[in-house]
């Protein structure tokens, strides 16, 4: 089936990831409409190695004869926009947290739940969920079918690039400010405190709990992804690296499940690579997965402190797996079983 498609907020990092991701991975399209603010009409964006796209604006836009619209603008602009396309008889997967909680909006990750896509003719929207959400879940998908997780304690190590190019500006000029004596060029813009050099233990806004809002919509996010009935307790740390979330995850089980069991049934898991070798360099950083569609896992032991537990360590591409590819990813299942 040839689909029409539209990419929301086409100039940003996730929207130009989705173009190459759909241009790579040779999705059917009829036509690709890159859409993005008045600002940037007329520039041009890259639709795999070969072609270009000219923006059009938003706002004037028509979505009747859109089948499906990839939506990566901020959540205000989803909570514009994303209703009207709908409404005009398009499906929209929205990358933004506009819609992720909303009862009648399914929360996907294809290697997790992929049977929820069917929901989205009560609005014909399809959440996508928080990138640190994402990687986590494809994890213990595997691990949650084998023995039942009981409890999450997950410290993230989460790159820059998730909060946008202009975050991405701010730690290479306050990181060249630094090497080349220039103070002037350290100042923050989009961080509380200096990234460069610097870990803050902060992302997004604190909540009356004193939990962060990353922190809460892990939480809440893998609950209704992947079981109520799961307590998850986080802390989210951006730290000075350019593309790539790493996670530091401790499992505690309803049954007993060893490193070895755990290893087995993870690298049979859609999605997900293995790389746990007890020596230097036997485990993937975020520098190894720039780029890539997997999310890796490492450093996979038992803990001896709680009752069935394992230690684990998670990285992936927060633009890719975290946030472009899902969303073709549920474009693809949609276009496959229901829209077929």
């Amino acid at each position: 089936m040839s689909v029409k498609y539209a990419v929301v907020g086409a100039t940003g990092n996730v929207g130009r990831e989705i173009l190459q991701i759909l241009a790579e991975r040779g999705v059917p399209a009829e036509d690709v409409t890159a859409l993005a603010s008045a600002r940037s009409v007329g520039a041009e964006v890259s639709y795999g190695e070969d072609d270009v796209l000219q923006i059009v604006e938003l706002a004037g836009f028509e979505f009747e004869g859109t089948d499906i619209v990839l939506s990566s603008p901020g959540s205000k602009v989803s909570a514009e926009y994303a209703p009207r396309a709908a409404k005009a008889g398009a499906v929209v997967i929205d990358n933004t947290s506009q819609f992720r909680m909303d009862p009648d909006v399914p929360l996907v990750v294809p290697e997790v739940n992929p049977e929820a896509i069917g929901d989205y003719t009560k609005r014909n929207i399809i959440a996508n969920p928080n990138c640190s959400t994402i990687q986590m879940v494809v994890a213990l998908k595997p691990l949650h079918d084998l023995a039942t997780i009981k409890r999450v304690v997950v410290a993230t190590y989460q790159s820059v690039s998730g909060a946008g190019k202009s975050a991405m500006d701010e730690l290479f000029n306050q990181t060249r400010g630094v090497y080349m004596n220039q103070p002037e060029q350290s100042h923050q813009e989009i961080f509380p405190k200096a990234i460069a050099f610097n870990v803050i233990p902060q992302i997004d806004l604190f909540m009356e709990d004193g939990s962060t809002k990353e922190e809460w919509k892990m939480m809440v996010e893998t609950k209704k992804i992947l079981d109520p009935a799961i307590k998850v307790s986080a802390t989210c740390v951006r730290v000075p690296v350019f593309i790539g979330h790493a996670e530091a995850i401790n499992l505690e089980f309803e049954y007993p499940i060893t490193a070895d069991e755990a290893r087995k049934a993870l690298r049979a898991a859609p999605g997900v690579v293995v790389v746990d070798h007890r020596v230097e360099e036997g485990y993937v950083t975020p520098a190894e997965c720039a780029g890539e569609d997997a999310v890796y896992v490492s450093r996979v032991r038992e803990d001896s402190t709680v009752e069935n537990g394992l230690s684990l360590w998670v990285v992936s591409d927060n633009l890719r797996k975290g946030a472009a590819l899902n969303t073709v990813q549920i474009a693809e299942v949609l276009v496959r079983d229901y829209m077929s």
